[in-house]
């Protein structure tokens, strides 16, 4: 004798190909057993565990774990789903940033190893004191700081990011490959994240090969690159750096002026702990040497 729940199916696999999500955490999935018990005739009795348990034995709905760092927790899929989208669902509120955004905006051929995920800290008040020559050397002597924050699950790992409190400014919304809604950095907030951390993005050879597809796309905007780098208001001047990879990646030099009337007082790096530099006296800019 049929169960309740096998006499329901065909209604519940219905209902769950019209939803507009195909990954859920397991109090959605309970959240729908509450709202469509009734209708499916399912037993009062039935706990959302014996649902789920029921639904992974008789449909396509998949259990995936995933682990950061002590905690694993569960998400469940309902055909394919994007590795991006379950990494985004470690952290509400979260965003694809950096070296995942540059592969999600196609600016190089580069597969990242792992998905960066970014979640803004709370508001910090900003440093105080006057930056110095001094100071920025000491600080881009050593290696730079990274997150260890990193999560596995099924088809893929990630890194969470803590990143500055920006209000999600320059954040915008993608299709990943299964049609889902992935939220992520911008093209011109993107260039940004990875001049001011590198590291997350492979290093400054890929950053410059970024901007080098960046700047001949039509949609791409000098202009917004530095409205963000001026929104994001950061201590050091990175400026400098962008607009080294600009003028690297071919931008026309009307567009580089607007970089350099910000200033250029100070020596800057173009990265962290380099062993070996060049010097651009132009920009004021050590980098890698042979860059």
């Amino acid at each position: 004798m049929a169960t309740r729940f096998q006499i329901a199916l065909p209604d519940i696999r219905k209902h769950f190909e019209s939803l507009p999500t195909r990954l859920f955490r397991p109090q959605e999935i309970s959240a729908i057993l509450n709202e469509q018990r009734d209708g499916w005739r399912l037993a009062q009795h039935m706990t959302a565990n014996a649902f789920i348990q029921d639904m992974l034995a008789r449909t396509k709905l998949k259990q995936v774990s995933v682990k950061c760092r002590s905690n694993t927790s569960k998400r469940y899929t309902w055909g394919p789903v994007a590795p991006e989208a379950i990494a985004l669902s470690i952290q509400s509120g979260s965003y694809l940033s950096h070296g995942t955004a540059v592969f999600l905006h196609a600016l190089n051929d580069q597969v990242p190893k792992q998905i960066y995920v970014n979640k803004a800290q709370s508001p910090k008040p900003s440093p105080k004191g006057n930056m110095t020559q001094e100071g920025i050397d000491r600080a881009f002597r050593n290696k730079q700081r990274v997150s260890t924050y990193e999560c596995t699950f099924d088809e893929g790992r990630c890194l969470l990011l803590s990143g500055k409190n920006t209000g999600d400014y320059g954040v915008v919304e993608l299709k990943g490959a299964n049609d889902e809604t992935l939220r992520v950095t911008g093209l011109e907030r993107t260039l940004v994240d990875i001049a001011v951390r590198p590291v997350y993005s492979g290093g400054v050879y890929e950053v410059l090969e970024a901007y080098r597809a960046a700047v001949t796309r039509p949609e791409f905007s000098s202009n917004v690159v530095l409205a963000t780098l001026k929104k994001l208001d950061y201590r050091y001047p990175y400026h400098q750096a962008i607009g080294f990879y600009l003028e690297r990646a071919g931008a026309k030099p009307s567009l580089l002026e607007r970089f350099k009337r910000l200033g250029l007082n100070f020596d800057f790096y173009l990265d962290y702990a380099m062993p070996t530099t060049a010097y651009d006296s132009t920009w004021r800019l050590h980098f890698p040497k042979g860059l």
